[in-house]
C-alpha cells in the first residue's frame, strides 16, 4: 500500500487558511463538525479559515487535532545553497 500523505508549506496565515479550509472540505468536513470536535464555535473557525492572523495558537492546535494534522518545523530548503537563497528573502 502508497503512503498517500502529503506535507503543506504554509509561510503565511493566508496559506495556512486555505490548507485548513481545503483539508476540511477534502473530508468532508463542515465547520461546525471541526468545531465540535474541538469544543470551539462554528464561527471561530470560520473567521480562521478567512484569516488565520487572528486565531490564538492553541486554537490553531486544536483545529489542526481536529484535522488529523500536524505541525512540524523545519529549516527551508534541503541543501546549503537553498538555506542561502532563503537567507536573502529577508
Amino acid at each position: 500500500m502508497r503512503d498517500t500523505a502529503l506535507d503543506y508549506i504554509a509561510r503565511t496565515p493566508e496559506q495556512l487558511a486555505r490548507i485548513l479550509k481545503t483539508t476540511r472540505t477534502q473530508r468532508k468536513m463542515t465547520q461546525r463538525d471541526v468545531a465540535s470536535k474541538v469544543g470551539i464555535k462554528q464561527s471561530t473557525v470560520s473567521v480562521i479559515e478567512a484569516d488565520a492572523s487572528r486565531a490564538r495558537v492553541d486554537t490553531l492546535y486544536k483545529l489542526l487535532s481536529a484535522l488529523g494534522l500536524e505541525l512540524s518545523i523545519r529549516e527551508r530548503g534541503s541543501s546549503l545553497a537553498s538555506r542561502r537563497t532563503s537567507a536573502r528573502e529577508w
